[in-house]
């Protein structure tokens, strides 16, 4: 298309009187749709003989075309200006993500002599925070001082966000406290560090200097990230304070605002406030559908948050990544295989299956709904793998009995994991596999590699599996003495497992003991006193055994009823033992003979206990 026939060419040609070609084409710049109509103006610029390559620049990045953007800076740099390394810094760094070109400009900044200013320094600290460069930042934070730029607040609070993201809260701190006159952006960059690192009391603390040495109200941000923080630490009264600080101040709850408040509440355990929020709000975004769904998954009210994620896509919002892996954990933890499926298709159709939160949430929801080659396709598929992902085959491999397989992939792990290191959840998986296989000496080897070579301290998961190994094995005293050696009290995960084995192996002198803990930890809990009370009827200790039942009734502790789900058609129906036959259940029972009679046929044999 020629240029003079170009839309916004006719618009400009009815003004007059007619404008010089420059104010003319510069006028035109601004207007620009694309790269091709930016290249003619371009043209023009030239046969015209005008130098102002600054705008032609600045169009091309807000075009985001990378190429054509290089191309004129390149023809800049023979006489650079400060003006256009520091579009292209921004550029480089908000637009295209590449950090390392970022700091490759600013040096490149400097060998021209050019003095890097206020524009230039919050564009180097991000890069660096991204690449977690913390060499090259703190040289960055020496060129700040030399040219008296720490007194910018701007360059200070990008400063404090850059320490925060590489772990240096100590700097980050020392940079807030050198600040003289503090505005509420700077506050608000402290309280959402610590927030986004995991340090919530330490965020709850600087909001709370905030209310009252600043003089300045709490905003939008800083309500959002101490929100976070109260969900953390399942601080619910300072929660429900600033609910009613959004109240009385007249705050819009947006999705922002809202969304914070579902989380918060859904993390401390009070999913009815959650839902009271939610269903309050005007209107609802992905954002907040994906802060209830989470919530109630988390809280382990799968049924629930799959019914929200038909309801979120009945009301034609479109589930995005966070959405998917909220949904599939949900799958996982009630084996909904078919909605699973689901949900792989649909991440697949939208380019989501390779995100890596996605396919490692996929990667869960295969092996916990018992769908090892699935599980195993998804990873293998995955083509960059964080210690999530590891862990998550690990873990199916473990689960699924593969105890071999879940060696061998943590071998893998640590040989060619990309980055990836064995942690804390590596071990409690390749424990597990122990304990389905049990390995008994695999599992010793392991327990003590943890500290040896990888400096990981063992917690009470990793007691709970060596407890729970050994009991298996028969090792009942070897399992109390590790219990004794523990660095903290067990749980009762810890102990039920060792009550289950005295069970089975008969050992009245380790469940008396584990009883009496059980007791104080767990006294609701109605398989403790069951269990004890068979284990004392196994030794035809029957006075003790009716001492139990008596002291179960005492405390009003009722046996819990099995529950069980079933998917039907995309819908799950759930039943409890001793329900009555319903009207609906005749397909549930068929289902129920349908699975009898695999089992038969794989030749499995129902062992009765009474």
């Amino acid at each position: 298309m020629l240029i003079s026939k170009h839309p916004i060419f006719k618009i400009t040609n009815l003004n007059s009187p007619k404008p010089s070609p420059l104010s003319f084409l510069l006028s035109l710049i601004k207007q620009c749709p694309s790269t091709k109509t930016l290249q003619q103006i371009h043209t023009q610029m030239i046969i015209h003989s005008i130098h102002k390559p600054n705008h032609l620049l600045s169009q091309s990045i807000t075009l985001k075309d990378f190429n054509y953007s290089s191309l004129i800076f390149s023809h800049i740099t023979p006489h650079p200006n400060d003006y256009a390394f520091n579009i292209m810094l921004r550029a480089t760094t908000t637009t295209w993500n590449n950090y390392p070109l970022t700091l490759h400009l600013y040096h490149q900044m400097k060998n021209f002599n050019l003095t890097p200013n206020n524009f230039t320094f919050p564009f180097v600290f991000l890069a660096c925070a991204n690449l977690g460069d913390i060499r090259e930042a703190r040289s960055a934070h020496s060129s700040v001082i030399k040219l008296r730029l720490d007194t910018d607040l701007h360059t200070a609070h990008s400063l404090i966000t850059m320490y925060f993201r590489c772990g240096e809260f100590g700097f980050a701190r020392k940079v807030f406290d050198e600040i003289t006159h503090k505005d509420l952006v700077s506050w608000n960059s402290m309280i959402s560090g610590y927030a986004k690192m995991g340090f919530a009391r330490e965020a709850v603390e600087v909001f709370g200097r905030l209310r009252v040495e600043s003089g300045f109200e709490p905003d939008e941000m800083s309500l959002v990230s101490v929100l976070g923080a109260c969900g953390e630490l399942g601080d619910l009264e300072l929660g429900r304070w600033v609910e009613g600080f959004v109240v009385e101040c007249g705050m819009k709850v947006n999705s922002y605002i809202g969304s914070a408040l579902i989380s918060m509440y859904a993390k401390c355990g009070d999913l009815v406030s959650a839902r009271r929020i939610f269903d309050g709000m005007p209107s609802r975004d992905v954002i907040t559908w994906n802060a209830v769904i989470s919530g109630y998954a988390q809280n382990g009210m799968a049924d629930e948050a799959i019914s929200l994620f038909h309801c979120m896509e009945e009301s034609d919002v479109r589930p995005n990544k966070v959405t998917l892996t909220a949904v599939l954990s949900a799958c996982a933890g009630i084996g909904a295989l078919d909605l699973g499926k689901h949900i792989d298709d649909y991440a697949t159709q939208r380019g989501f299956q390779h995100d890596i939160f996605v396919a490692t949430a996929l990667v869960d929801m295969y092996a916990k709904c018992g769908s090892l080659e699935s599980a195993q396709r998804v990873f293998n598929d995955m083509p960059r793998k964080n210690d999530a992902s590891w862990n998550a085959m690990i873990a199916a491999l473990a689960s699924h009995g593969k105890a071999k397989e879940a060696l061998t992939l943590f071998r893998r792990m640590s040989d060619e994991g990309d980055g990836a290191r064995p942690n804390d959840i590596t071990f409690v998986a390749l424990l597990s596999a122990c304990v389905h296989a049990g390995l008994v000496d695999e599992g010793h080897r392991l327990f003590d590699m943890m500290s040896t070579l990888f400096g990981l301290v063992p917690k009470v998961e990793h007691y709970s599996c060596m407890v729970d190994l050994l009991a298996r094995a028969g090792h009942l005293y070897e399992a109390w003495d590790l219990i004794e050696k523990m660095p903290e009290k067990p749980d009762k995960i810890t102990l039920g497992a060792l009550h289950g084995a005295c069970r089975r192996k008969k050992n009245v002198d380790i469940a008396e003991r584990v009883m009496q803990m059980l007791l104080e930890l767990d006294p609701s809990n109605s398989g403790n006193y069951i269990i004890s009370s068979k284990i004392y009827a196994n030794s035809n200790m029957w006075d003790e055994s009716a001492r139990m039942r008596a002291l179960m009734k005492e405390k009003g502790v009722t046996k819990t009823p099995g529950c069980s789900w079933i998917e039907i058609d995309k819908q799950l129906r759930e039943f409890r033992a001793g329900d009555g036959i319903c009207l609906d259940s005749i397909d549930i029972c068929n289902i129920i003979d349908l699975l009898y009679e695999e089992l038969r046929k794989e030749g499995y044999v129902p062992k009765i206990v009474e």
